[in-house]
């Protein structure tokens, strides 16, 4: 008995002690990491064509027609992102393309990790500083947001409308 009794002490204890190796173990940071990020993606993709339709319908109620795109960024710092776009009436027209000018919207704000057209930064080459994009830091990374086809102040306010309602789902 008392043999029984000391084998299960020891399981029990190298159990424990294994537990406490492993919360204190650097690397288990990465797992904690990638598994916030998987729920961030698993998230976007769950809720982005609803999101997308939000959007689109604000665009619609401003009356003015373009395109627009969305984006998952994981962690505190862009090195990948998830985005899908949707054409809301129109993908260009005989002066722009509202596919490139989402998407010089959302390449400046995966740097800056701010608004698009901020006047406090300086753009830099491959940037051209257009209103109408929104950011939002949420649980495991950031929301983009774009909108092109009015001008930047509607193209800003139909793009942060749609973030913020995808906000709530990461909370």
């Amino acid at each position: 008995m008392k043999k029984t009794c000391i084998l299960l002490a020891l399981i029990l204890s190298s159990g424990i002690y294994t537990t406490s190796l492993a919360e204190n173990d650097p690397s288990n940071k990465d797992r904690t990491e990638t598994t916030n990020t998987n729920k961030g993606e698993q998230t976007f993709i769950k809720y982005a064509d609803e999101c997308l339709n939000i959007i689109s319908e604000a665009a619609k109620k401003e009356s003015i027609t373009g395109a627009t795109m969305i984006a998952f960024i994981p962690g505190d710092a862009t090195s990948s992102w998830i985005s899908k776009m949707k054409v809301v009436g129109r993908l260009a027209d005989d002066k722009s393309n509202f596919l490139a000018i989402i998407y010089a919207k959302a390449a400046e704000m995966a740097v800056t990790l701010r608004d698009s057209g901020n006047e406090e930064r300086k753009s830099i080459t491959g940037e051209l500083g257009w209103q109408g994009g929104a950011i939002l830091k949420v649980n495991g990374g950031y929301l983009v947001g774009a909108f092109s086809g009015g001008t930047g102040q509607q193209d800003y306010d139909v793009s942060k409308l749609g973030l913020e309602w995808l906000a709530e789902k990461y909370k």
